[in-house]
């Protein structure tokens, strides 16, 4: 399945659906690494500071700690008190991942316009218009883009709550709770309701192949061609450029010049644009990592598949780690 890769939101190079998700599962996982990083250091426990000093009372922190699942007690009773980094480092790792599932449901939002139809959404995730009979809004992607603006608030909000406090304890430090609690919630209902989204959508292959077919798209193609045959970029992008004003002169597309319009252009073509461009061919010869290929889009199905295996399992086995400290 094909459609257009955009720039400026405009179309830009033809792109394989699945590199496109791909994309996001790369966005995603990186979040998910954000997580992962801070608790490491939400392994420290924090029971036997005190109010500022610790405590004069015999208390064993490494046996406390142990007890509860944390590796260690915290190293500094003030820092203990006073700190909230983590808590920020958690509304960080969340408006992050919000503003990346915001821009997901974004390009659903666009793709589920009729200018586009590259999919329509299942009914549970999209509801009819109280006024125009005919339309079908994308309300659950709008309201995952909307709640972005919470978790992205919620950091803001205690940064700010944070940023002019002397050690250890105030007052003010009593905010951190609220946008800690619906900063988390907001992301979990975020991703449960995305995830179903995506999950029942259909695909409009046949609106995103025919709008991929644009041999305007493979303009770069045709510069690239130049380079392998020893031209400068700099100046087989001119000549591409050339090419491409003339066909908004002409109203023609880039596949109808000729041999000899072609070489009119630049002596290194060899075959007429119609044998140049191909849209198969784009992207097989894009294959290096990361690229389009099929080998290479591919692989990098399998890779994203066993890293959620990975990840699986290691939620599985926290789970059962807190399980059991409980």
């Amino acid at each position: 399945t094909v459609l257009p890769g955009y720039t400026h939101l405009q179309r830009a190079q033809p792109v394989r659906l699945a590199h496109h998700w791909l994309a996001y599962a790369e966005m995603l996982e990186r979040d998910s690494e954000r997580f992962a990083d801070l608790g490491r250091r939400i392994r420290r426990c924090p029971l036997g500071a005190g109010a500022i000093a610790g405590s004069t009372l015999p208390l064993d922190r490494h046996h406390t700690a142990k007890a509860l699942g944390f590796e260690e007690p915290t190293r500094n009773s003030m820092d203990t008190v006073a700190s909230r980094d983590l808590t920020l480092e958690f509304l960080s790792a969340t408006a992050i991942c919000m503003v990346n599932l915001s821009r997901i449901a974004e390009e659903l939002v666009i793709w589920s316009s009729t200018e586009f139809s590259f999919v329509t959404l299942a009914d549970a995730y999209s509801t009819g218009s109280s006024l125009m009979p005919q339309k079908k809004n994308p309300d659950v992607p709008e309201l995952v883009r909307g709640k972005s603006g919470r978790p992205i608030g919620n950091l803001v909000s205690l940064l700010t709550t944070m940023k002019g406090l002397p050690l250890t304890y105030n007052r003010d430090m009593q905010e951190d709770k609220e946008p800690l609690f619906d900063s988390a919630l907001t992301l979990r209902d975020s991703i449960d309701v995305l995830n179903g989204s995506i999950s029942t959508l259909k695909v409009g292959e046949a609106a995103m192949a025919a709008a991929a077919q644009d041999p305007m798209l493979l303009a770069t193609d045709l510069a690239e061609i130049l380079v392998v045959e020893n031209v400068p970029f700099r100046e087989a992008h001119e000549v591409v450029g050339k090419m491409v004003g003339q066909c908004a002169r002409d109203g023609v597309t880039l596949d109808s010049f000729s041999l000899d319009e072609m070489q009119g252009f630049h002596p290194a073509f060899s075959a007429p644009a119609s044998e140049l461009l191909n849209l198969e061919r784009s992207f097989e010869r894009r294959n290096l990592v990361g690229g389009t290929s099929r080998e290479q889009v591919s692989r990098a199905v399998e890779i994203a598949t066993q890293d959620l295996h990975t990840q699986a399992i290691e939620l599985e086995a926290a789970g059962q780690q807190i399980e059991g400290t409980q």
